[in-house]
């Protein structure tokens, strides 16, 4: 068996082929796909239209980029919602590794982090130890978990 290496429960990316760099994820090993803020996906011209990330993010660009070749899945998530998304392929660069894997797009605005890496990018290249991460949005995190407990107490 080949020696895995070990990824936090964040970690700094790149996306270079949609010119992202140093953008924080979440790993999540209970996530079957990773996936990508988008704040619009549009099909048309034979392909799917993206612009990623939002207007709040440092990160959003406006830009359109353009996709020949993408596909549509079922996402459930963790509170049992099943939800249609659009699916594209991209080139990963985490953890020293570059990695073509499938990401959904979805709207992550309210989320800490744009982007959560999945299994089908972890399965047999990684392990994760959750005691190791990144600290850069650890502020952010917590306070969304504070607003969080606080909207659950009302």
């Amino acid at each position: 068996m080949p020696q895995l290496d070990t990824l936090g429960r964040t970690e700094e990316i790149q996306l270079p082929e949609i010119d992202i760099q140093g953008t924080h994820a979440r790993v999540d090993t209970g996530a079957k796909t990773s996936a990508i803020w988008v704040s619009q996906a549009d099909v048309s011209k034979g392909g799917l239209d993206v612009v990623f990330y939002g207007p709040g993010s440092p990160l959003y660009s406006g830009k359109t980029v353009h996709f020949e070749q993408f596909g549509t899945t079922i996402v459930a998530s963790s509170n049992g919602m099943a939800q249609q998304r659009y699916k594209i392929r991209l080139l990963i660069v985490v953890g020293g590794r570059k990695i073509r894997a499938w990401f959904t797009l979805a709207d992550r605005s309210t989320q800490v982090y744009p982007v959560l890496i999945g299994r089908n990018v972890l399965r047999s290249k990684f392990v994760v130890d959750v005691t190791k991460y990144s600290t850069a949005l650890e502020t952010k995190e917590k306070e969304r978990t504070a607003a969080l407990k606080k909207e659950l107490s009302s």
